[in-house]
């Protein structure tokens, strides 16, 4: 949902999506985890916030640092630079995380992430992965509600307008970047908390989590489902995350080709991107067309005939010349 209002809304190619997704699981990681001393690990803050205030502070991270490549970038690149810059700025991230220890352990990233309510509610581990991922669906409809409300209000529609023409958007009077960095905020707040309750389900997260390329995997699952439909993100995530990237690493490995099945799982994502984009571009779900309640002219369903359409000359040449006369 985040890169969908990002791209297939406003038009703004975010190729550092999945950076923004990466530090709202720090942040979250960080935020949730104790103080690092005794803990075999290195990290800043260490606040052990309860959920879902940490969830949020993730969320709430991403879009600050939104917000600084927005001002630095958004405003002055457009399209293809801007894009070329943003998977620089995902390559810089992730070689800083990476590298530098104590920011968030290093390449070995945080673990031992505490289980969010599993101590209120008394839960084991096994009891504790079916009661998140209810959590986590209760989560993704509130957010689901609040995208479909933006995205069916005014400020939807002007996105929209920005991504289809920014220029006659502007000439009417809109403010593009503010509404672009709108859109750049609110998109990253949604990757943050997606970072965040991947890292509170599985308790650990790593610089291995995040590799640039998994970007385009979000990028598949918006192109195939169907660009600016949240309709067809459901399909869109069933088809490629679900039936594409998780099942195939429950299927047996091939004896002496150890990994195969992952390559070919690659292959096959990028082979039907390459189809999708070729033979049906508006994805599965197509974008409907949004109907404004404050249309003022209604397109007739039937078709006029051009001999059945009488134009008024005489009385308009009279009007021009009893004007002219009074002039």
């Amino acid at each position: 949902m985040g890169l969908n209002i990002q791209y297939g809304e406003t038009g703004i190619l975010n190729f550092a999506y999945i950076g923004f997704v990466a530090v709202g699981a720090y942040i979250t990681g960080v935020t949730s985890l104790p103080a690092s001393a005794g803990t075999g690990q290195q990290y800043i803050l260490g606040w052990g916030l309860p959920f879902p205030i940490n969830l949020i502070l993730g969320g709430l991270a991403a879009s600050a640092l939104a917000l600084v490549v927005a001002l630095i970038a958004l405003r002055r690149l457009r399209t293809d630079y801007l894009a070329v810059v943003l998977i620089s700025l995902s390559l810089v991230l992730y070689d800083v995380i990476n590298n530098y220890v104590p920011l968030f352990n290093g390449a070995d990233g945080l673990y031992n992430v505490p289980e969010p309510l599993a101590g209120f509610f008394k839960l084991t581990t096994n009891a504790f992965v079916p009661f998140f991922a209810m959590v986590t669906g209760v989560v993704a409809l509130i957010m689901w509600w609040v995208m479909s409300r933006i995205t069916n209000a005014p400020l939807g529609r002007t996105l929209r307008a920005i991504r289809d023409d920014d220029g006659v958007a502007a000439t009417l009077g809109k403010g593009v970047f503010r509404y672009q960095l709108t859109s750049m905020l609110i998109g990253s707040f949604y990757a943050g908390v997606g970072g965040g309750l991947i890292i509170q389900f599985g308790g650990s997260f790593n610089p291995t989590a995040w590799l640039p390329g998994e970007t385009f995997v979000v990028f598949a699952v918006i192109l195939v489902g169907g660009v600016g439909n949240n309709v067809g993100l459901l399909v869109g995530a069933l088809l490629v995350e679900t039936l594409l990237i998780h099942l195939p690493a429950f299927l047996p490995s091939i004896p002496g080709h150890p990994g195969l099945i992952e390559y070919i799982d690659t292959m096959v994502v990028g082979v039907l991107l390459m189809v999708m984009l070729w033979f049906r571009p508006q994805g599965v779900v197509p974008e409907r067309v949004r109907r404004s309640p404050f249309t003022l002219v209604k397109r007739s369903t039937q078709t006029l005939d051009d001999s059945a359409v009488v134009v008024p000359a005489a009385p308009v040449e009279a009007a021009i010349g009893q004007e002219t006369t009074n002039g």
